[in-house]
């Protein structure tokens, strides 16, 4: 049985097409016991070193739940074994988790009250818009420094179906943006998409930011 107060993280690796099953076969060698694969397009800034190591070409984007340690562990063989201290190879992060649900061998609250601070260096930036507007996200966060993201549309099998990022139904006529950005750079890009894509005003979008706890293939 699991300790209630355990720490669990959610794992997000961003690699080339056709590279996402062998990421969940190694990570279920370290213990991960599930997983799932979104298609995303990676997107670069031309005019600089693209310090996600992305350039604009299908991407796969896999999501996974584990345990801090077991966590910890597969990210380590992953990167690892993909030689993500390569540029281009692929890169990864851990943010916390609340609670799960849905998973049965993770299907407990976790105690995120007493959880140790730590200073973060980057935080994940998730935008979700109306399809077609992904490129604008990309473009406004450009323009406040970001050196790129990725971009996942968020289509289910029919329109009416939905689709699902950290337990919030997503709608299949929308697109999922994530970019990491340095803390001390995360407000202005905010900002920016706010104002450019006027997420205020109803019905425009929403964001949302997660602090990052482990990064692998992130380049200055």
């Amino acid at each position: 049985m699991l300790n209630n107060s355990m720490d669990i993280e959610l794992i997000c690796v961003i690699v080339n097409f056709g590279l996402g099953s062998k990421i969940i076969k190694t990570a279920k060698q370290c213990g991960v016991t599930g997983a799932t694969i979104a298609i995303g397009k990676g997107t670069v800034d031309n005019r600089v070193l693209d310090y996600l190591g992305l350039s604009n070409i299908r991407k796969e984007v896999v999501i996974m739940v584990a345990e801090k340690n077991t966590a910890y562990q597969a990210l380590e063989t992953i990167s690892k074994k993909f030689m993500f201290n390569k540029p281009h190879h692929g890169i990864a992060f851990t943010t916390s988790i609340n609670r799960v649900l849905g998973a049965n061998r993770l299907a407990c609250p976790v105690n995120n009250i007493e959880r140790e601070v730590t200073g973060h260096m980057y935080h994940a930036i998730t935008t979700i818009v109306d399809r077609g507007k992904a490129e604008d996200v990309i473009d406004a966060a450009t323009k406040a420094g970001s050196k790129g993201g990725t971009i996942i549309n968020a289509r289910g099998s029919g329109i009416h179906e939905t689709s699902k990022l950290f337990s919030m139904d997503i709608e299949p006529e929308k697109e999922i943006v994530i970019i990491l950005s340095e803390v001390e750079s995360t407000e202005k890009i905010v900002s920016s998409i706010r104002s450019h894509l006027k997420i205020d005003e109803p019905g425009n979008g929403i964001i949302f930011i997660q602090d990052v706890n482990k990064t692998y293939g992130i380049y200055r």
